[in-house]
């Protein structure tokens, strides 16, 4: 056992002296579904590696967080956050931690992106070493991290962001979003000549009810370095295949549900109407970081106070014993 462990260690250290990996990923978390997922590219060979699988790079912490390390990755280092993780350590506490106790001393070479439930809300944290190759950067936002490295420029980090926020559905179709955000000819730069942004590419997401190492949705594709295939390009065209975006978009208004949410935005009221007036529903209010800021039970042409809340983007969620209604709120 000990010797194919250093085989396996060997092998990868071999990889990184000089290569980085996972040259542009995203970790998000969803607020609502606590859905936890990874997604990434880069312009490394893994068959010529003989790296066995695509995503090793991110890991996935069922209704936890995520953690993707890259950039002259070591196992060790990784190994050293996902311990943190399952210690219960904040993502800011995780970066610290690798920052100080770095198995080589070299933090400055490495990057890492990490999202994790802190108490009822979802905390995001980058670290980007001052060594990793140009052009590098991080990308924080309330429930997702960004971050790349030997990168064209900033807009595929840009373009990740842009692509994450604005694609419909749920958190799979938005990290294919991201990705397709970096779809660009020499996103990791080293792919130029090949005509591609990367050879690889990956996007998994993990249940709250999943194992650890066990995603329920997991996709990948590799290409060679001699192959000039986009493997984002063929990675949504499997996507497309097991997801269907379109029909998980959320609506405002659902003939099984009929149901209004008024005036939206809203100021210090917000109204609540349902075609069957004697029927009770349950409201809940949850801020984009997965924070309950409200939660009452109502019947329609119900009016709330909402002066107490910030102002915001939030979802609002409406059950009653057959259903379940989701759509996005603002506070103003």
């Amino acid at each position: 056992m000990r010797n194919i462990t250093l085989s396996i260690l060997f092998i990868i250290t071999g990889i990184i002296n000089g290569i980085s990996q996972d040259t542009f990923s995203i970790v998000a978390m969803d607020p609502i579904t606590g859905e936890v997922g990874s997604a990434g590219a880069s312009c490394v060979d893994l068959d010529a590696n003989n790296l066995p699988t695509d995503d090793f790079l991110g890991e996935l912490f069922p209704g936890l967080g995520a953690i993707n390390s890259q950039a002259y990755y070591i196992p060790a280092n990784q190994a050293n956050a996902r311990a943190r993780m399952n210690e219960g350590y904040t993502p800011n506490e995780i970066i610290e931690w690798l920052i100080n106790n770095d198995v080589q001393n070299q933090p400055q070479f490495r990057q890492y992106g990490i999202v994790g439930k802190v108490g009822e809300n979802i905390e995001t944290a980058a670290y980007t070493g001052v060594a990793t190759d140009d052009y590098k950067n991080d990308i924080t936002g309330p429930n997702y991290s960004i971050q790349g490295n030997i990168l064209l420029g900033e807009e595929v980090l840009n373009g990740m962001e842009a692509g994450f926020l604005n694609t419909e559905g749920d958190l799979a179709c938005k990290l294919m979003g991201a990705l397709q955000g970096a779809n660009i000819v020499g996103a990791d730069f080293r792919c130029t000549n090949n005509g591609t942004s990367s050879l690889f590419a990956f996007v998994k997401v993990a249940q709250p009810s999943d194992t650890f190492g066990n995603p329920s949705f997991l996709l990948s594709v590799r290409t060679g370095s001699t192959d000039q295939i986009e493997p984002i390009t063929e990675l949504q065209i499997l996507f497309d295949e097991n997801r269907d975006c379109e029909s998980l978009s959320l609506i405002d208004f659902d003939n099984d549900f009929p149901f209004s949410v008024y005036p939206n935005p809203s100021n210090d009221f917000v109204s609540l109407r349902a075609l069957n007036d004697s029927e009770t529903y349950n409201l809940t209010i949850i801020s984009i970081t997965g924070a309950v800021v409200y939660t009452s039970d109502f019947i329609s042409n119900t009016s709330i106070d909402v002066s107490g809340i910030s102002k915001g983007i939030y979802f609002i969620n409406i059950t009653n014993k057959i259903a379940s209604y989701t759509s996005k709120w603002i506070k103003n």
